[in-house]
């Protein structure tokens, strides 16, 4: 499982323009089962938890974000081995 942070960076006014490109890009990623949530952080910026996704691919996936391709955000990206959950997420204990 992932956790990745998109805050915001030096060119992040040009956010509205690469916007569509970007929400193209989340839409792709739910539709390949690979986003399970996105959304935004109080500070400025995203979220968004993904599974199912080996390291490299996962990680050529988030820098092909067009938000990250245009220095909108910087990336922290946050593999996480689930150990315990409440029992509606279970199924991230199982995810490779």
């Amino acid at each position: 499982m992932y956790i990745v942070l998109l805050k915001f960076a030096e060119n992040k006014s040009a956010a509205s323009k690469f916007m569509d490109a970007h929400n193209a890009w989340i839409a792709q990623g739910f539709a390949d089962g690979v986003f399970q949530c996105v959304g935004s952080l109080a500070s400025g910026g995203g979220a968004v938890i993904a599974l199912g996704e080996d390291p490299s691919a996962f990680d050529e996936r988030v820098r092909s974000d067009p938000f990250v391709e245009h220095c909108v955000v910087n990336v922290e990206i946050h593999q996480i081995d689930p150990k315990r959950t409440v029992p509606a997420l279970e199924f991230l204990k199982a995810a490779p």
